[in-house]
């Protein structure tokens, strides 16, 4: 009886538990339905790029503080005790004996042989002697401040300078972002648009094949109709299930970019259509200047040229201030909480420092400095010839592609007229299969051409924006 109602439970908890985690799990996933736009603000905020990006900006900025702390008053306090096992020995020269001799030289005493004592010829000697206690203590404080340093004042003037290099790292970085999330997410579109029109054309062969069965049983087509429209239909159903694959295999990419868990469901709510594509843009002024990354480029040569000088004015000499105050016990115990004296010592000081020769190091970080600015000069212009053929190209890539659009319409529109009256046709027994399928062929690639044909203008758009400076 017990051993019945152990398994009982058992197969109830069997039951139970996966019936848990299933709804744990449901409730645990989250719905994203998202327009083009809202996935970029989404990306913006969550991408891991981006997250970093800014993080950096902060990063600096505690970098410019360490630089400001340099030009700040420096203080430090210390306290210490020490106590010695062994007093330190040191040896003096013997200073007392040759009093005593002199003594006895001038009283004419004699030794034991009766001769006049004199000094030894080898000297005295050293004695050893231990000097201080076996507890000692101190505390003090010191404080510097510097007064002047070519260098540091250099680095003070380029810390907004600094941060306004990351900031134009991180406007880069959400550029790309940007571009990126655009570019899948349309793409995903494009797939659902194509993913659309292959099952209405699944269904319109599915027509075509209950159809030319019917015809088959009445004796107006032969078998072999029948098999090629079946196999057409496989065909498209196989292509079906690549479309499927494929958007599923992007959607996930899209999640991974947006910083989304995957277990997350994510619902593009925008169509692809030709009204996206801004082509007042095109009439718009262009300044090269407004590429985000020539203006990185520009705040990086002022860098440079900061670099340059702060290395030149390393020559020039430096000049702190400095201040100390200290208290020194000294006992034959641990007893410095006791009444005792304690010695005080203080000072104040002034130390300039006069560069003279370090071995040539120093020009050699300026040339190296300089070296490095030319290097920025040549990148700059190369830049910029690079953001003129880019302009060039994807406006060409925007022309071409506003054309096939246009003509892909015309086509689909034709593909459209011809598949009819060829599925017409075949009912009255006035066509073939092979006239539906090479038919509905070309419909499916009038379809596919156009999708891809809008496609590929969104992505000139995006590219013609990026490479203006407007993204």
């Amino acid at each position: 009886m017990i051993s019945l109602r152990t398994t009982h439970i058992r197969l109830a908890a069997m039951v139970i538990v996966p019936c848990l985690l299933l709804t744990t799990a449901l409730h645990a996933q989250t719905k994203h339905a998202f327009s083009v736009q809202q996935a970029l603000d989404y990306g913006m905020q969550h991408a891991t790029a981006v997250k970093n990006a800014l993080l950096d900006i902060q990063l600096q900025k505690q970098s410019n503080r360490e630089i400001t702390a340099m030009a700040l008053p420096q203080m430090n306090g210390s306290i210490s005790t020490t106590h010695f096992f062994d007093i330190p020995v040191t040896s003096l020269p013997n200073f007392i004996s040759p009093s005593t001799y002199q003594v006895l030289v001038d009283q004419g005493v004699k030794d034991g042989n009766g001769n006049p004592i004199t000094f030894p010829a080898n000297g005295f000697g050293t004695i050893a002697a231990k000097f201080g206690v076996p507890w000692t203590a101190s505390g003090g404080v010191d404080v510097s401040q510097l007064l002047f340093d070519g260098q540091v004042f250099v680095g003070l003037k380029a810390r907004a300078t600094v941060v306004k290099l990351s900031e134009a790292t991180a406007a880069i970085t959400k550029e790309q972002i940007n571009a990126n999330i655009q570019k899948v997410y349309y793409q995903l579109v494009v797939g659902e648009k194509q993913m659309g029109s292959v099952s209405s054309n699944i269904q319109l062969l599915e027509k075509l094949l209950n159809d030319t069965k019917e015809l088959y049983k009445q004796g107006f087509a032969e078998k072999l109709d029948v098999d090629k429209v079946t196999v057409q239909l496989n065909n498209l159903k196989t292509e079906s299930d690549k479309i499927k694959n494929q958007l599923l295999i992007g959607n996930a990419g899209l999640k991974f970019l947006l910083n989304i868990p995957q277990k997350d469901e994510l619902i593009l709510t925008d169509t692809l259509s030709k009204s996206l594509i801004n082509t007042q843009l095109l009439q718009d002024s262009i300044s090269i200047d407004d590429r985000k990354d020539i203006k990185m480029l520009s705040i990086a040569k002022r860098l440079n040229e900061y670099n340059v000088k702060r290395y030149q004015l390393s020559r020039i000499p430096t000049l702190a201030a400095f201040a100390s105050y200290s208290k020194n016990a000294q006992r034959q115990e641990f007893n410095f909480l006791d009444k005792g004296t304690w010695f005080s010592t203080s000072l104040v000081g002034i130390k300039l420092v006069v560069p003279i020769f370090d071995g040539f190091a120093r020009r050699a970080r300026i040339e190296t400095a300089k070296l490095n600015l030319n290097k920025v000069n040549n990148q700059m212009e190369q830049l910029k010839e690079m953001a003129s053929y880019e302009i060039f190209s994807t406006k060409s890539r925007l022309d071409v592609a506003l054309k096939t659009i246009q003509n892909q319409k015309e086509n689909i529109e034709l593909a459209e007229k011809v598949f009819n009256t060829t599925k017409k046709k075949y009912e009255q027994g006035l066509g073939s299969s092979l006239e539906i399928f090479n038919a509905e062929t070309s419909l499916e690639t009038a379809q596919n051409n156009f999708y891809n044909a809008i496609y590929e203008a969104v992505n000139a758009m995006i590219d013609y924006e990026k490479a203006i400076g407007k993204l």
